[in-house]
């Protein structure tokens, strides 16, 4: 076990909070840069290789694990431990200190997902660091295990929203511009399987002229009118295409409400779906953010009266925007394997996982032994 440093205050440990300077790495290759090569090459290579480094992984998920790497410091100086290098004894006694919760602190116990979640951000810094965490390693693994059995729940899916629960829900927006843009956003993430942040990540066109700190969209639309659109998202694995067909009715086809939106708010270029301004009829140039596509399905599943067989205070949690992607693969009965490409899935496992309401008693073993 690391033992606290015996001389030395904890307030001048160092924090470890920065990640090393990618100059200061290659300074470190070897010698200094050949005296042929200008300072001014070398900050160009490094801005270079710092814009591809940081594209590896998404602004929400660098975040993450630049919070979990602060907590973890924070609590290694309060018990008087080094951060640096790696050590499994003080890892397996962080995340136990996390599953307990400190009362007199007036801080709860982690939840089980939340402390894999640290430990995935721990084990991201420390490669960063070129000190890989050893996570299979005893005093990690068997401490995480315990964990898990004596505090982990049952999971706690949002619950799907089914077609005739979307046409309800739409049904509930007003005509005006806000309306026309909620009822395209809602029809299209539900008819493509879409994750929230998809949705508001999408262009209305594809521009390759974009410079790599201005291309911040998830991907973008592509409209045939007489069959659908094509949304060409680019996700963790790499870029794959979303077939979203016409519907039966223009009062619920996901691509007529497009239509009418790129119409009526005169996008051209740029974000497909943005934010409009209080007077109505004014469309912004920013982006909207992935929360108004959570706030939008909760808002309109509770007027519609969506699970109203539950008290109001339950209902509230039930619903997010990812009950639209789960609603697709619950309502559509069709072929496994299509469901899984829609939603780009790499399993059919994980597919089932969102097959909720739609094979819930559709086998009866019951009566099927006899009885």
């Amino acid at each position: 076990m690391q033992n606290p440093p015996e001389n030395r205050a904890i307030t001048d440990e160092p924090t470890h909070d920065d990640l090393p300077d990618i100059v200061d790495l290659v300074l470190e290759m070897g010698s200094s840069p050949p005296a042929s090569r200008a300072p001014a090459r070398l900050e160009a290579l490094v801005e270079t290789a710092t814009a591809y480094a940081k594209a590896a992984s998404s602004d929400n998920t660098r975040d993450a694990y630049a919070k979990d790497w602060r907590h973890f410091t924070s609590w290694c100086r309060r018990e008087g431990f080094d951060p640096m290098p790696p050590s499994s004894q003080v890892i397996g006694l962080y995340i136990g200190a996390c599953a307990a919760g400190d009362p007199r602190r007036g801080l709860p116990p982690l939840s089980v997902a939340t402390i894999e979640r640290r430990l995935s951000g721990l084990a991201w810094n420390f490669t960063q660091r070129g000190v890989p965490m050893d996570r299979a390693d005893r005093h990690i693994a068997t401490v995480l295990a315990g964990i898990r059995r004596k505090h982990a729940k049952p999971p706690r899916q949002k619950e799907a929203v089914l077609g005739d629960d979307l046409i309800a829900m739409i049904a509930t927006l007003g005509h005006d511009l806000r309306g026309l843009r909620d009822r395209a956003i809602l029809l299209l993430g539900f008819a493509g399987g879409l994750r929230r942040s998809e949705i508001v990540g999408l262009d209305v066109a594809r521009d390759d002229h974009l410079d790599g700190n201005h291309s911040d969209g998830a991907g973008w639309i592509e409209i045939f009118p007489d069959q659908g659109v094509l949304v060409t998202l680019r996700g963790k694995t790499g870029w794959r295409e979303v077939e979203v067909g016409r519907g039966a009715s223009d009062q619920t086809c996901p691509v007529a409400a497009l239509e009418s939106w790129i119409r009526f708010g005169r996008i051209a270029r740029g974000p497909l779906f943005r934010r409009i301004f209080k007077d109505n009829k004014t469309v912004d140039v920013e982006r909207l953010s992935d929360k108004h596509v959570a706030r939008l399905v909760k808002q309109t599943a509770l007027a519609a009266g969506v699970r109203s067989d539950l008290p109001e205070g339950e209902r509230k949690l039930l619903f997010s925007g990812h009950s639209l992607r789960a609603g697709l693969a619950s309502s559509a009965d069709i072929e496994e394997r299509y469901v899984q490409k829609q939603l780009g899935h790499a399993s059919a496992e994980m597919t089932r996982k969102y097959q909720r309401r739609r094979d819930r008693f559709r086998v009866n073993l019951t009566k099927a032994s006899g009885l």
